[in-house]
């Protein structure tokens, strides 16, 4: 029973604190996924491109020396690769001893990037883009938006997650938002579960893709990149996905300008649409919505198999 949130704004210059709209959002869905928080965020990174990624799970922190050491020389090969692709580091930001931020100008292969830096034991990215940043971790919205400072982020749109833990561990790596690895500025959010996963994650690995996770919230991501990739529009890839996918679920995708909403067929996963001139507003209940107002608003509920994006 996972809840998802998203937010557009549909006008705005990149100015808007969505940090702290989806953080209240997140935070009043609580009670369907207390384990992990995650967000995916878009903003303006100044032409550069943003790598999230982290180097240890934070549940590894438990005071011994080695670790400690370890996630040092993690962080040094980090940087001895990233200087061998000729990628230039224009900041650096750690909040917390696992998690790193770097703000980079890089023109090579991003899939080069991602696999050379993932070949590195214990480090995982979780995304690069243009406009995305991915950020997870253990706890409530409102523990992980004062963690990463997610309550002072402006900008145009983004979706997120709250995680209740059943069939999988409770740990980064399992938490949502997945990024569609390794394709710029993609990124999904879901509730529900896939019944065709393996089936169709063998099929997108034997064309090249790859997995960094068992959850099958991954493929759906995997499977919108890789459509688009080919040329596919995001509505199109979006509604052949209904298709696509076996089982019960409800998902948000965002890329660098639009949010994407989906429904299976039988409507089986919640799913709230506020539409506003200048805002959407999207949730698996409605009292999130209502935290961004202090003033009625009419909602409504999608209808199944329905798929509706819009543009930033």
């Amino acid at each position: 029973m996972c809840g998802i949130v998203g937010l557009i704004h549909k006008k705005s210059d990149g100015t808007e604190n969505i940090g702290a709209q989806m953080t209240s959002m997140l935070q009043a869905l609580k009670h369907r996924g207390p384990d992990s928080t995650g967000y995916a965020v878009y903003g303006d990174n100044n032409g550069n491109q943003v790598l999230r990624f982290k180097v240890a799970e934070g549940a590894d922190l438990d005071g011994s020396f080695d670790i400690h050491a370890e996630i040092s020389n993690r962080l040094e090969k980090v940087e001895s690769r990233l200087k061998e692709l000729g990628v230039k580091i224009v900041s650096k930001q750690a909040p917390t001893e696992y998690a790193h931020r770097y703000e980079i100008v890089y023109s090579g292969s991003m899939k080069k990037l991602a696999d050379f830096l993932e070949d590195i034991e214990g480090v995982e990215i979780l995304s690069i883009g243009n406009s995305l940043e991915l950020i997870k971790d253990l706890g409530d919205a409102s523990v992980v938006a004062e963690q990463y400072g997610l309550n002072d982020f402006d900008g145009t749109h983004g979706i997120g997650h709250t995680r209740m833990a059943t069939e999988s561990d409770i740990d980064i790596r399992s938490a949502h938002p997945y990024w569609a690895y390794p394709f710029s500025d993609i990124s999904v959010v879901h509730n529900g579960q896939l019944t065709n996963y393996w089936t169709k994650r063998r099929a997108l690995e034997s064309k090249g893709h790859r997995f960094s996770s068992d959850c099958d919230s991954e493929l759906i991501a995997v499977y919108i990149a890789d459509r688009m990739n080919g040329g596919a529009e995001l509505e199109e890839a979006m509604k052949d996905s209904i298709e696509y996918l076996d089982g019960v679920f409800t998902y948000l995708v965002a890329t660098k300008d639009q949010l994407g909403m989906a429904k299976d067929v039988m409507a089986a996963k919640p799913m709230v649409v506020y539409e506003g001139e200048d805002m959407i507003a999207l949730a698996s209940e409605e009292v999130a919505i209502r935290t961004l107002f202090d003033h009625r608003i009419d909602t409504f509920d999608p209808y199944h198999g329905e798929v509706k994006v819009w543009q930033h």
